[in-house]
Parts: structure tokens; C-alpha cells; sequence
């Protein structure tokens, strides 16, 4: 999918694309109880809401400092209006609602505030660079609270699941968490992300291995360059499709202390037949007709190469990505005598409901990091 706006006459008819040269990627649409039609746009880990109205977008809400989750909402108080509220998020405040307020919103509600007021957080802001083959990328990076200016700290690459999803600037506990413990993390958008147009998004097809992870891999380029991240403290971690960032980056190369694959895909041929979704989006040829190509891109065929100390972290009721693939690279990466630790929750799904269970997450992860990214 391109992630455009397309519209069909009701009483049927070939489909039309109103948005074809978007540079952005639709991503919701709602109705109001007025009729207005809205379309969340992902620009980049900004968005917008834009109104469409006679076959085009109209931009019409931004949250300056974060995002807009969702379409708004109305409520009619009178015949000849309605009531606008929309929910606004930022790196420094939990999602709250706001209404229009002239040419801006204004937030009326403030949960978490007080909360947040006690806990010292460092800058978040979105960074851009070049990878090493020309390719333009965003990401957002998180400092820890009291970052000094050209010191090199531990550093994480954060890459993002979907993968036709993005991170946002908004609150992110993983990314706070990790930071927490002295790290500056950077959530790389790399190609197959949202919000950089269908060229953008369609350039992962068959290209996870490579294109994807050179993004991924050129993050912590970036960061290093950028004299943020000590090149001997590096640590990588991901879910889901970040999670097979993760499995795959450590065997194409030494450079991590310690990585961490949460759900990840580790075998590409059975995980196509066996997820709870489609993924002819990802890879379309058939798996037994030409298996090298599923094996090119699938880490456990590469255990072998693993050094860095990995932990899986897996659901065990986890049908979007089949628990049998954290287990199937972990039995191949033991059995070679790598250092691999393995984690499963007890019916979990893609990622643990349980509140005791993300607790547990997060523990896993800090003390994952404490003993291999020293």
C-alpha cells in the first residue's frame, strides 16, 4: 500500500487517487458528526490533521511540539456548531486533550503533569542525516537528564516495529527508560517508515536485510560522529520488526556490546505462512520455489557470525510473529556456545499486556545492558 487517500463513486467504479503526490503518508481517517472528513498525515515523527474537502487536503491541526493522535472528535452543544477535541502528546508531557483556540490549540487537561514534574528528563528533539549511500533520514534522539555537551555517553540504536509504522515525538517509556539509565538512544526512521512518501515506504520490499539495516547501522554512524555515542559502549534493541533489525545486525557485524531482539522474525520462509497477518506487503514469491532468497535475509542461517551477547524476549501466545522463531535462534545461538539468554511470557501476545510483564521487560532490558554494555 502507499498510504494515499483514494476515493470511489458510491455506485462503484474504478478508484482514484487524490493525493498522488504526497510527500507525507496517510494514516487515519475519521468522520465528525458534522460530516467533516479528516486525515491524520505522518510527516516525518511530526503529523498533521488535514480536512478533506473537495477531493484534497487541507491542513488544518499541527501540534507544534509533538504529535495529533487520531482524528478529531465533536460533540454537537448547538445547531450551528460543534465542539472540536483532538489529543495532543509531546516528549515532556503524557497525552493529553486540546481544543482550537483560534489559530492554535490550547491543552485542557494536564494528567500526568504532576507526576512528570517530579522526574528529571533530558532533551528530546528529531535529528537528520545522510547514509552512507546518500539516503536522507530522520530520527529522534533522547539525551539522559544532566547530558553534558561533548561527552561520550553509552549509546542504543532504537529501531522502530511495523516496519510501515515511525516513532513520534512524543512520550516514549522505552526510549525515557533507557535513557534513564545514562544512554542517549536514537530511534532511526529507516526506509519502509511512514511519513516520507510511497517511494520511501515501498524501498523495504525484499530489502530488509540490506537497505533497511544500512539505515539502521548508518543511526549509529551518525551518532558517533556526532560525538554523542563512546564507539566502545554501543548496544542495539528493537521489537518486532525491530527486533529482526536486532537478530540480523548482529550477524553482519561486531560493533554492538550487547543487542536485545524482542519478537523478532529470525526465519523468513516458515514466518511468511505463519504469522496472524498477510505479508505480501514484505515478500510476495513463493517460499518453495526459490528458499535462498528467504534464507538471505533470515539471521538464524547466520548464527554462526553472532558474537555480541543477545537476549530474545518473546510472547508466548504471540501470533503475529510465531514464538518457535525467537526459539528457533536461540537453540541454533546455544548450541554454538554464543551468549544468548532467552525470556518468554506466559500468554503473551506480540508484545506482553500484563503490567508485571512490561515490568519485566524493562528490568530484562536494564540489566542486559548493566552487564554487556560496560
Amino acid at each position: 500500500s502507499d498510504l494515499h487517500v483514494w476515493t470511489v463513486a458510491s455506485a462503484g467504479g474504478t478508484a482514484e487517487d487524490r493525493t498522488p503526490g504526497l510527500d507525507g503518508t496517510a494514516v487515519q481517517l475519521g468522520e465528525d458528526v458534522r460530516g467533516n472528513v479528516w486525515v491524520v498525515v505522518n510527516r516525518g515523527v511530526r503529523n498533521e490533521v488535514d480536512e478533506f474537502h473537495d477531493g484534497a487536503l487541507k491542513p488544518v491541526y499541527r501540534w507544534p511540539d509533538g504529535v495529533l493522535a487520531g482524528v478529531p472528535v465533536s460533540s454537537e452543544y448547538a445547531e450551528t456548531s460543534a465542539q472540536v477535541a483532538l489529543t495532543v502528546g509531546d516528549p515532556g508531557h503524557a497525552r493529553n486533550v486540546a481544543v482550537p483556540d483560534g489559530d492554535h490549540l490550547r491543552v485542557i487537561t494536564h494528567e500526568g503533569d504532576e507526576q512528570l514534574a517530579a522526574v528529571e528528563l533530558g532533551d528530546v528533539h528529531a535529528v537528520r542525516w545522510k547514509s552512507k549511500d546518500g539516503i536522507a533520514l530522520e530520527g529522534i534522539a533522547t539525551f539522559p537528564a544532566g547530558y553534558v555537551e561533548g561527552r561520550k555517553y553509552p549509546f542504543l540504536v532504537l529501531p522502530h516495529g511495523g516496519p510501515e509504522a515511525n516513532d513520534e515525538l512524543t512520550l516514549d517509556p522505552i526510549a525515557r527508560m533507557i535513557a534513564g539509565l545514562g544512554y542517549v538512544v536514537l530511534q532511526p526512521e529507516y526506509r519502509g517508515s511512514t511519513g516520507y512518501g510511497a517511494d520511501f515506504l515501498a524501498a523495504i520490499y525484499q530489502h530488509f536485510g540490506d537497505r533497511a539495516y544500512q539505515d539502521v547501522d548508518s543511526a549509529t554512524d551518525y551518532a558517533v560522529a556526532q560525538g554523542w555515542a563512546d564507539p566502545n559502549h554501543l548496544a542495539i534493541f528493537g521489537w518486532s520488526a525491530g527486533g529482526f533489525m536486532t537478530a540480523w545486525t548482529v550477524t553482519q557485524t561486531n560493533r554492538y556490546k550487547s543487542a536485545i531482539e524482542g519478537a523478532g522474525i529470525t526465519d523468513w520462509g516458515p514466518f511468511l505462512w505463519t504469522s496472524d497477518i498477510q505479508q505480501i506487503d514484505y515478500d510476495a514469491r513463493w517460499t518453495d520455489e526459490n528458499p535462498e532468497v528467504f534464507r538471505k535475509f533470515s539471521p538464524v542461517a547466520f548464527a554462526n557470525e553472532v558474537t555480541t551477547p543477545l537476549l530474545i524476549l518473546h510472547g508466548e501466545a504471540d501470533q503475529r510473529v510465531p514464538t518457535y522463531q525467537g526459539t528457533e535462534y536461540f537453540q541454533i545461538l546455544a548450541a554454538r556456545g554464543k551468549t544468548v539468554r532467552m525470556v518468554t511470557y506466559p500468554g503473551s501476545p506480540h508484545f506482553p499486556i500484563l503490567w508485571e510483564q512490561r515490568l519485566n521487560v524493562m528490568q530484562e532490558i536494564a540489566d542486559w545492558l548493566g552487564k554487556y554494555n560496560r
